[in-house]
């Protein structure tokens, strides 16, 4: 196939776009290399690939790089709570608006497939965190950007599903090493801060959450894409493995059996609007898909990442998303490139 992955050059869509490529797709990156785009440097030696710099709120611009396509990965957004409440406005704009102009773009251009990668975090507080949260459970959006995920859901398994075939998959919280590579992840930067600067600091240390390898990501985004259309039409899948919803008590506690000797402090807090375990049997039981890394697999990986020296100063700026480290509120002007995950 020819596929479009918007936001190639991010976390997931670097390692991605590349594995496409090497399973003999012509893959296009729509990215706007907001944090730079060494993430893609190894694949500009493959005829198969392709870059398109543009804005997803940018119509001209999308419809140029919707051009032949015959799928769709769309990652492109203000990915996390954290970056979209520095703007609201502008993360209303491209995570909902400007999304639900690629879906209907694409569905102007005659796509056959659409994935959109959505998040659990869409499932909020549970009542009962002995229930596991499956994929029919209700949703309750409780952050801005949960509330554009599912407003982009709706429309994708809604008016999109009779003309292109729409697939959501809610990711649980990634982790690993990537090109692009990123530390404002909880699990990267739980052994980061304990390894670099041996101390901790753990807010709200009970609160569940699902996590996933990003290759494992990455690896299910594939298998949709390989499944007969009429299995993962207008469905919904929730990614990760069953096993891997942890606390972040819990995620200290793995990493510590790693990293020695490091400081740590948890601060209680009253409340957390996002507590949530999640069932992840739909996507092994429908389409054979089973995480092959566990937290463990990545906690030695970004432990052996940093402790070569490779990526240099941790702490860089081009190692995260949010707070000072993004640009300019992480924000472009309209016509500008946008979007990288």
């Amino acid at each position: 196939m020819k596929i479009l992955v918007t936001g190639g050059a991010g976390y997931l869509g670097s390692i991605l776009s590349l594995a496409l490529i090497e399973e003999g797709h012509d893959v296009r990156v729509l990215d706007n290399l907001m944090y730079g785009g060494r993430a893609l440097l190894s694949m500009f030696g493959h005829s198969r690939f392709e870059l398109t710099a543009g804005d997803i709120r940018d119509s001209s611009a999308v419809e140029r790089a919707l051009a032949n396509i015959d799928a769709v990965v769309h990652l492109a957004a203000i990915v996390g709570d954290p970056a979209c409440a520095r703007d609201p406005e502008a993360a209303r704009a491209i995570n909902e608006h400007g999304s639900l102009g690629v879906v209907r773009a694409a569905q102007a251009a005659g796509v056959g497939r659409f994935v959109f990668a959505s998040t659990c975090s869409n499932y909020g507080r549970m009542s009962d965190t002995s229930v596991l949260a499956t994929e029919d459970h209700d949703l309750r959006p409780l952050s801005l950007y949960a509330e554009t995920k599912v407003a982009v859901e709706r429309e994708l398994l809604g008016a999109g599903a009779a003309s292109m075939a729409g697939t959501v998959l809610r990711f649980a919280t990634l982790f690993g090493v990537s090109p692009r590579m990123r530390f404002d992840l909880t699990v990267n930067q739980f052994v980061m801060e304990m390894l670099a600067h041996r101390k901790l600091v753990v807010y709200g240390e009970r609160f569940w959450r699902p996590y996933v390898h990003v290759r494992d990501a990455a690896r299910a985004i594939m298998t949709v894409l390989s499944a007969p259309v009429d299995v993962v039409r207008s469905q919904v899948f929730n990614v990760g493995h069953t096993d891997e919803n942890y606390r972040k008590v819990d995620l200290v506690g793995i990493i510590g059996r790693r990293v020695s000797g490091a400081t740590v402090e948890f601060v209680s807090v009253a409340d957390d609007p996002r507590d949530y375990k999640v069932s992840f049997e739909r996507i092994r039981s429908t389409l054979g898909f089973v995480p092959t890394r566990r937290v463990a697999d990545g906690i030695e990986e970004v432990a052996r990442v940093i402790e070569t020296g490779v990526l240099g100063k941790v702490e860089d700026a081009a190692y995260s998303n949010i707070g000072e480290r993004a640009p300019s509120g992480a924000i472009a002007a309209p016509g500008t490139p946008i979007c990288v995950p």
